[in-house]
């Protein structure tokens, strides 16, 4: 039986990809780098000292990582004090699951956005346990994250459901243990060997119902 639900955040109840794109984007561009065709998929799951180490030192963007995530951190808050781009439907998913189960929140943004995003929505009352990969020793697709939110729940992975839609989450979520939910994101489309490992895959948060995630097989 399932005993807890970890979301994601980023792509799964915030459609934030595309802003934290424009954001880095735009940094790597001030600063004369090279934005790489795949910099956006490489880039999401990882914690924030990966992916400002990466536009770096890979990108070219000629900052300290330290500063890279200060100056990207800052803009993204920016962003989302004129709004959240919650995805339709995640509220009431959250809500929704939250009435059966314990939630925890396995997010690869910094805790600050985090707070950000679930108090605007009044949503941080609904999760037990909330946790940024800047907290754990490595990001998305290392199983750290999902490992240091299902031990605070007092779950085991194998009882636990993980809702995610990045190639690195879904591999984090199943490296973990969980029996995992995917939910892609159109314009950043999972690698098929990532989506792969997902016990059920969904079209959107709708589909998110209490009966679909207790139907889900044992891993």
């Amino acid at each position: 039986m399932i005993e807890a639900v970890v979301f994601d955040l980023d792509g799964v109840l915030v459609d934030s990809e595309p802003v934290w794109e424009q954001v880095r984007r735009g940094l790597v561009a001030e600063r004369g780098g090279h934005w790489a065709p795949d910099a956006q998929r490489r880039i999401m799951g990882m914690s924030t000292p990966e992916w400002a180490r990466y536009l770096s030192e890979d990108l070219g963007v000629g900052l300290s990582p330290g500063e890279v995530a200060t100056t990207v951190i800052y803009r993204m808050v920016v962003r989302y004090q004129e709004q959240v781009p919650f995805m339709d439907g995640a509220v009431d998913a959250v809500r929704r699951l939250a009435a059966r189960w314990p939630l925890g929140l396995a997010s690869s943004s910094p805790p600050a956005l985090i707070e950000t995003v679930l108090r605007s929505a009044g949503l941080r009352s609904c999760f037990r346990v909330v946790k940024s990969t800047e907290q754990v020793a490595h990001g998305k697709p290392a199983p750290d994250i999902y490992l240091a939110v299902t031990a605070g729940l007092g779950c085991p992975p194998p009882d636990c459901a993980a809702v995610e839609d990045s190639s690195n989450g879904l591999r984090s979520a199943a490296a973990a243990g969980l029996r995992v939910v995917a939910i892609p994101q159109p314009q950043y489309p999972p690698d098929p060997d990532a989506l792969a490992l997902a016990s059920l895959v969904l079209p959107s948060l709708a589909g998110l119902t209490t009966d679909a995630v207790a139907a889900l097989p044992a891993t």
